[in-house]
């Protein structure tokens, strides 16, 4: 391979490389992934997806986090894919629909002047069983409004799968003070979680929540679409906010809609920020 083209999009500061493969031709390993994401060495991002071709859908996002590990579902990239293949030409519709490993999800691009601004994601039903996170216990009861205990504190806390797990930590001060990197990781690796965890530190305010969130094989991000709907999710389970409610994050707003057979609807921006053209000396470099 003498080049590979690559774009550079964000949703709400949560940042990918995008690299389109809709003939299928290209491989997207771990190692590789791992060095694009590199801030100092690499480009630089949160995760690499691939849009790569479907026998299912209009697209397969093939999603790997920075950590080299493979994404099941990210609702902010999946945003960022939607306004790149319409950016492209790749799709003249603005309803796409885009296969994930944790199935096909349908997005309506809102297009004005031309342009993508946002995007809406039906990202599927939230589950509250065990076993559909997975996480370790009865595979048919649920972890709703539970104590959790970590680093000599308990939280009140939910577990809910969003094709992905999470559990949502509950605070009761703002989450800016909370020690995310610290606790993060301890939650994620927690041994109840046998395939790790996704972790958000949730306050509610106004007629919506706060959100910081530790990101499963990423670290703290800015936003994450998933969490986002996992936070406003067990939020309104609990009865502390609506069942349409903001998330807030540092990146910015996301937009939460629980319909009442638990679909969950995803509303937030899609922005285009570069494109290029990586050298191929360091392509050789990855092993690639």
């Amino acid at each position: 391979m003498d080049e590979l083209r690559f774009w550079k999009y964000h949703g709400t500061g949560n940042d990918f490389v995008l690299i389109e493969d809709v003939a299928g031709r290209f491989e997207l390993g771990d190692e590789l992934a791992r060095r694009l994401c590199d801030r100092r060495f690499g480009i630089g991002a949160d995760g690499v997806i691939r849009v790569a071709p479907s026998d299912d859908a209009d697209f397969f996002m093939d999603h790997r986090n920075s950590d080299g590990s493979h994404a099941q579902m990210c609702g902010n990239g999946i945003r960022c894919l939607g306004k790149l293949v319409y950016d492209r030409g790749l799709i003249e519709r603005t309803e796409v629909r885009v296969d994930t490993r944790s199935g096909v999800k349908t997005l309506s691009l809102h297009v004005e002047d031309g342009v993508v601004g946002s995007v809406t994601v039906g990202m599927g039903r939230a589950r509250f069983a065990r076993g559909t996170l997975p996480m370790a216990g009865d595979p048919a009861e649920t972890f709703v409004g539970e104590p959790f205990e970590v680093d000599g504190r308990s939280y009140k806390a939910t577990a809910v799968s969003m094709g992905n797990p999470h559990l949502v930590l509950f605070v009761e001060e703002d989450p800016d003070d909370v020690d995310v990197p610290r606790i993060g990781p301890l939650v994620e690796h927690d041994e109840r979680f046998p395939e790790r965890t996704n972790v958000e530190f949730v306050a509610v305010q106004g007629d919506g929540v706060k959100v910081r969130v530790w990101e499963r094989g990423a670290g703290e991000t800015l936003a994450c679409g998933t969490g986002a709907c996992a936070a406003v999710v067990a939020a309104n389970e609990a009865g502390l906010v609506p069942s349409k409610a903001p998330a807030r994050f540092p990146g910015g707003l996301l937009q939460i809609e629980r319909l009442p057979d638990d679909e969950v609807l995803l509303t937030g921006p899609a922005v285009r920020v570069a494109e290029g053209v990586l050298d191929a000396a360091w392509l050789g470099a990855s092993g690639r």
